[in-house]
């Protein structure tokens, strides 16, 4: 095999791309490995962040404030009008009636009592024209019919409107009428209790309801509203028509010279006239200040682009606008500036209406997915405890008629697991890792026989049901939601779930080496892999226990195994198989299953040691699966036995020696090789014997390098040398161009420089003693050397400021694991006696 020649700054060139480096950031590897501890810090978690806002936000004025604000307009002018119809009504009836009934003209006590019965009839039917509005809103949206240009209806709808009350209804239809079988579906459905998508109901939709046995059609609730509308129009026109005609002619009748009894009833009538003209034009310029803004200015169209709801969000407009207004007009005309849309869309969705569900669930998915209103619209959601149970209760729903509503709450959901406390709050709900269960779609049946594993299937028999939209957003929330380490263990205690994940992880080679691949497959693997990735990076007993369970998953280790070996096009999944590999090392079992499970150390080794094909430069993200790929092959071979032999069957130890002049994995080759050195036993000197060759350069890189790199080396140093007699090491010394003394001094002030144990360098003040204590046992002479150089006072001082994190091979966060075999403090014993010997 032959190696990488591009070089951290050495020759070779790499070539960034911005995707690259996205990505890279997206899988959260850069800079983080498991040979040194991960404060939470450092590792730039996105926890906080993703809870705590920036400081400083770009106001967003909420579009709905410009339906508030028209209907709290409207408000005023209806009550005012309603008020001045009072007034006249109680002036009428108290003043004139009652003061001057007897005295009044024929002429004005008829036109009193039309005046009084029409404005009567005008209060009476606005008082119940909102909720006629409210309860036709879903006629509207069948119809997609703007409410109020509907109310404008032309004069010939109004005569077929009559003429089809006073045409007798058939209870069954003739084949040869012009009415379509959709149409009689529909209808018989209504009658029948279907909703509109067919859906067995047990109770009446309120647009629905026939009031009468016949002419059906008229005496619905969607009809009606628009009846009263006209007949407000009409009241109002005749009680303009008769006051001016009135107040025009004057004509009250004559009062006689000393009739008392008749001299204010000339005022009396001029009062009520004039009040009955005003509240009658109050209400008509409501009326025209509303078709103005509504079907001239399309303030509703114009709200509806602003919040992003698309063609079909005007009928969630027109319902919001029509509650904002029943609520100014009912209550205080302050009543409706209290709403917005998240709100409104929070109760809808906690409706037993399949309707209202759908616009709810819709409101709330465009706010939360738009970058305007996602932080207010999420933050509100969060804290509503019921809406987020009513939100994983609809996870649930498989009917296809529902699918809609179910991939909205999905949506929502998963931008709400964004957030953590949020995320907190939607995995505390009982049974919501088993409603986000249901969402992934893919299942094997327990039918089968105990000595096979049935095929696995997809859980819908509807064609067209969303499935792998479904499985996306299942992934997607659970991967959010695994951000959270208590998350991870209710994932892991989920049951079936596991399985579920790692089934998705599965691709075929077809799918990794095509050139044109569905975008949708490599996303759901990609989600699985990542989601995979965060669970078993859990640390403590919670992930203690997730790797285990994910390992004795039989076909976890397999899957990703393939991705390896036919995953050369897609870096990003290969770096994510190996990240899982090597936190399933972190476990003893799960390192052996992983060895023995066929090709996975060979194809490790082949991304690890293989050229790049027709080309030397290295793009970002081949480099990063590269390295990953070297750190993964050390921790497998670390403490295991089996995993060692298995290695030197592959015949690799040349090329990871030639691998220690690479600059771009001689970190993770001097790993592999100081483990196989450690871990494979007596048995194997003779297949490790040809380490040696590397001594040289181990040398070098001793004197020369630093950090990391200079950690690796000198820990590797002391078991390559121990390959060789004193004679070939004084050899090697010559070879590498340095004296043991020199080397005796890099050691000592290694000491010197780190008084204390580093976090990016842990095990450099163990490594520098060991290579020292080789030194002294193989020539006598290097003991004078380093006293002469005070190492027992450097020694002393380790003595005094030892720490555990100096006692572990590997780290899991901030927990050690992998126990060195021999504490540092008997290794400075060891050297102190050598020391002291004569």
């Amino acid at each position: 095999m032959v190696l990488h020649n591009s070089a951290e700054g050495e020759g070779g060139s790499i070539r960034l791309q911005i995707s690259d480096l996205q990505r890279l950031s997206q899988t959260g590897s850069v800079g983080c490995t498991m040979f040194q501890p991960q404060t939470s810090i450092e590792k730039g978690e996105s926890n906080t962040s993703a809870s705590v806002g920036p400081l400083t936000k770009p106001t967003v004025r909420a579009p709905e404030k410009k339906l508030t604000l028209f209907a709290l307009r409207l408000a005023v002018l209806e009550k005012t009008a309603t008020g001045l119809g009072t007034l006249g009504f109680i002036w009428a009836t108290v003043v004139l009636l009652g003061g001057f009934a007897i005295t009044l003209d024929k002429t004005d006590f008829w036109f009193i009592t039309i005046i009084l019965l029409i404005e009567g009839t005008r209060i009476f039917s606005r008082s119940h024209e909102l909720e006629w509005q409210h309860q036709a809103t879903w006629s509207i949206t069948e119809s997609g019919i703007n409410s109020f240009r509907a109310m404008r209806m032309s004069s010939s709808f109004i005569f077929g409107s009559i003429k089809e009350f006073f045409k007798p209804v058939l209870p069954v239809r003739k084949k040869s009428q012009s009415s379509s079988p959709i149409a009689v579906i529909n209808a018989a459905r209504n009658l029948t209790g279907f909703n509109v998508q067919g859906k067995t109901t047990r109770t009446w939709t309120s647009s629905e309801v026939p009031l009468l046995p016949y002419a059906q059609w008229v005496f619905r609730a969607r009809h009606i509203s628009k009846l009263l509308y006209w007949l407000q129009l009409l009241s109002a026109s005749a009680c303009i028509s008769l006051s001016l005609m009135k107040l025009i002619k004057h004509n009250y009748g004559d009062v006689e010279k000393g009739d008392t009894d008749k001299r204010n009833r000339q005022a009396a009538l001029s009062v009520f006239y004039s009040l009955a003209l005003a509240e009658a034009l109050l209400f008509l310029m409501e009326k025209s200040y509303c078709e103005y803004k509504v079907s001239y200015c399309k303030l509703l169209e114009e709200v509806n682009k602003e919040c992003e709801l698309g063609p079909s969000g005007l009928v969630s407009i027109r319902r919001f606008f029509y509650d904002a207004y029943s609520r100014c007009v009912s209550g205080s005309i302050f009543d409706g500036l209290k709403m917005d849309m998240v709100s409104f869309g929070m109760d809808l969705l906690g409706s037993n209406s399949t309707d209202e569900q759908l616009i709810g669930a819709k409101i709330l998915r465009q706010f939360a997915m738009s970058p305007r209103y996602s932080d207010d619209t999420l933050q509100k959601i969060g804290i509503n405890f019921s809406v987020i149970e009513r939100l994983v209760e609809i996870l649930n729903w498989t009917d296809p008629d529902e699918e809609v509503i179910r991939q909205s709450a999905a949506e929502i959901l998963s931008k709400l697991a964004g957030k953590k406390q949020n995320s907190i709050r939607v995995a505390g709900i009982p049974g919501a890792m088993e409603s986000i269960s249901s969402l992934l779609q893919t299942s094997r049946s327990s039918s089968g026989a105990c000595d096979e594993i049935s095929e696995k299937k997809a859980h819908s028999d509807h064609a067209n049901y969303g499935l792998w939209t479904f499985n996306h957003l299942g992934l997607l929330i659970l991967k959010k939601l695994a951000r959270d380490h208590d998350n991870s263990g209710k994932i892991g205690n989920t049951r079936g779930l596991l399985p579920k994940i790692i089934d998705f992880t599965h691709a075929e080679e077809v799918l990794l080496q095509a050139e044109n691949v569905t975008p949708t497959k490599l996303l759901t693997l990609k989600r699985s892999l990542q989601l995979v990735k965060r669970l078993v990076s859990t640390t403590g007993n919670t992930g203690k226990n997730l790797r285990r369970e994910i390992s004795e998953i039989i076909f976890a280790i397999s899957n990703i195994r393939d991705i390896l070996r036919h995953g050369e096009k897609h870096p990003n999944l290969q770096l994510l198989g190996i990240e899982i590999l090597s936190s399933l090392a972190l476990e003893q079992e799960a390192t052996e299953i992983i060895g023995g499970t066929g090709g996975v150390l060979k194809e490790l080794f082949n991304i690890f040691l293989k050229r790049e094909r027709e080309r030397e430069e290295i793009v970002v993200t081949n480099k990063e699966v590269i390295n990953r790929a070297g750190e993964a092959l050390a921790m497998l071979v670390l403490e295991s036995k089996n995993n060692c032999h298995r290695i030197l069957k592959l015949r690799v130890v040349d090329s990871l020696v030639v691998a220690l002049d690479s600059p771009l994995i001689r970190i993770n080759a001097a790993r592999i090789l100081r483990n196989l050195c450690t871990y494979s036993g007596t048995n194997c000197f003779n297949q490790l014997k040809g380490i040696a060759k590397g001594a040289p350069t181990v040398l070098k890189k001793i004197m020369s390098e630093e950090h990391k790199l200079k950690e690796v080396m000198v820990g590797l140093a002391p078991h390559v040398l121990s390959f060789l007699s004193p004679e070939e090491s004084s050899l090697v010394f010559e070879r590498a161009g340095v004296t043991e003394a020199e080397v005796a001094y890099e050691l000592v002030e290694s000491l010197r420089k780190y008084r204390h144990p580093r976090i990016k360098v842990p095990r450099m003040r163990r490594f520098a003693i060991e290579l020292a204590i080789w030194m002294m046992k193989d020539k006598h002479k290097n003991i004078q050397i380093f006293k002469e150089l005070g190492m027992e006072k450097e020694l002393e001082h380790v003595l005094e400021t030892t720490a555990e994190i100096e006692s572990f091979n590997i780290f899991s966060g901030t927990v050690g694991m992998s126990r060195h075999n021999t504490t540092i403090h008997s290794l400075v014993e060891t050297a102190l006696e050598l020391l002291s010997a004569e």
